[in-house]
């Protein structure tokens, strides 16, 4: 492709030789001439005598006849090059001129794609997880950040960083980032610099299994990283362009007390204070999405459920579980109830009951029995209208692999974390009194205890 200066000299030149063309254009004595070549040079034969007539208007005032017919033929012929000498020199102008057009648009396109791309326009606000492997190369990372979609011309990407003398200060792991940043924001990231030079506080909240939305805004308003409200009406309204939303139903149901109850994956996190409230849900938005893997979907569709319903169960699953090894045989007698409707209606989950009495009442606007009724397991039928907390992997994991047993009931023991199953009413009866003993022998030792400790 031509540099600038070429582009310029060329254009110079076309323009240059269009203008002395111009005054050549328009020769009214050649157009005059054309009656002459139309008439034949023998028009009568020289032996019959001329017919005296009168000169019609046209002969009167038709220039003089020239003697020396070869003469008047070559200037003629003279005339004829030169029209196409000319004709030709436009048509090439012409080829120029639309050349430079065309290399100027594509140069123009070009630096506007380039200019787009380094400042991050059109692109999207959702953060991504980018990893930077121990030993990757500038090429290596463009390469990568290109086929996650975060940029779309490597080579500018490559030269930019050049420019900027970051070739040697990534660092390896992970980087949260997204499409919208300019290449400076996103070096500033990828080299942990962005980090360095904020100088607003930053915080570390540890987000327990099975924590409540309101529970989790209220730690957020807490440590001064957002208002715990608008946490929740953002987080709950959604909309940030992750692929697990995509799953989500497209109608929210009026019996549903907060529509983004369960996805709030529990986790470490590290925010600044005064962070936008928006902000906050992107982050939490994107590290549940990066937990769910395709293979999780694909099982959903297997076992003919809804992203939803999975979220749902497995907050129920983690309200019961007392450790993580006795999730899928919960979510075994969970399933069983659910896949026999006609012998088990209800679910009848305790945490259920506690989410409506400790969660929902306190924090609703208006009292509304119907949302208590479909929330309380122990009076609607399936599964809840959601979820009643967010649950961590483990629990996820294990209503989406729930074990294969023949477990319909299970009684846990809150002091010592033993939960014990059963096949049968009876077997579920004589294991609650199992645990009665088992407590009423426990508070017995303790109260003996605590009066030798007396004397």
């Amino acid at each position: 492709m031509a540099s600038n200066s070429e582009n310029e000299r060329l254009i110079d030149e076309v323009l240059s030789e269009t203008a002395q063309e111009q005054p050549e254009a328009p020769e009214a004595p050649v157009q005059e001439e054309t009656p002459e070549e139309e008439v034949p040079e023998e028009e009568a034969p020289e032996e019959e005598a001329p017919e005296e007539r009168t000169p019609s208007r046209e002969h009167r005032n038709a220039p003089p006849r020239r003697s020396g017919s070869g003469h008047s033929g070559s200037k003629k012929k003279k005339r004829r090059k030169r029209r196409k000498h000319k004709s030709a020199k436009i048509y090439g102008t012409l080829i120029m001129l639309t050349l430079v057009f065309v290399i100027s648009i594509s140069l123009s396109v070009g630096i506007i794609e380039v200019g787009k791309d380094m400042l991050g326009i059109d692109g999207s606000e959702t953060l991504v997880l980018f990893n930077i492997p121990e030993g990757a190369t500038t090429a290596d990372i463009a390469e990568d950040l290109h086929e996650q979609g975060i940029i779309r011309i490597p080579r500018a990407f490559i030269y930019f960083s050049r420019l900027s003398k970051a070739d040697a200060s990534y660092v390896a792991g992970d980087h949260t980032v997204s499409s919208a940043m300019a290449y400076e924001t996103l070096i500033s990231e990828l080299t942990g610099t962005a980090a360095v030079n904020d100088d607003r506080e930053s915080v570390d909240i540890m987000f327990k299994e099975g924590i409540t939305l309101v529970e989790a805004a209220n730690l957020l308003e807490e440590n001064e990283v957002c208002d715990g409200q608008k946490f929740l009406y953002y987080f709950n309204a959604g909309g940030f362009g992750y692929k697990f939303e995509d799953y989500l139903p497209t109608t929210t149901s009026k019996l549903k007390f907060y529509k983004m109850e369960g996805y709030f994956f529990p986790d470490t996190y590290t925010f600044y204070k005064g962070t936008e409230p928006d902000d906050v849900c992107r982050k939490v938005y994107m590290n549940f999405d990066v937990k769910l893997r395709d293979a999780d979907y694909a099982r959903m569709d297997e076992l003919g459920v809804t992203l939803d319903e999975i979220i749902t169960l497995a907050s129920m699953i983690q309200a019961e579980a007392a450790n993580d090894a006795e999730m899928p045989d919960i979510s075994s007698v969970f399933w069983n109830r659910l896949n026999d409707p006609a012998e088990f209606s209800m679910l009848q989950s305790d945490p259920t009951t506690k989410y409506v009495n400790q969660t929902i009442k306190p924090n609703i606007a208006l009292k509304d029995e119907n949302i208590y009724a479909a929330y309380d397991t122990y009076q609607c039928t399936g599964l809840p209208a959601g979820a009643i907390g967010n649950p961590g992997l483990a629990a996820i994991q294990a209503a989406l692999y729930p074990n294969e047993t023949d477990y319909y009931y299970f009684y846990a023991n809150i002091d010592t974390h033993v939960t014990y199953f059963a096949r049968t009413l009876e077997e579920h009866n004589a294991n609650i009194e199992m645990v009665k003993q088992q407590q009423e022998e426990a508070a017995a030792a303790a109260d003996a205890a605590a009066e030798g400790e007396g004397e």
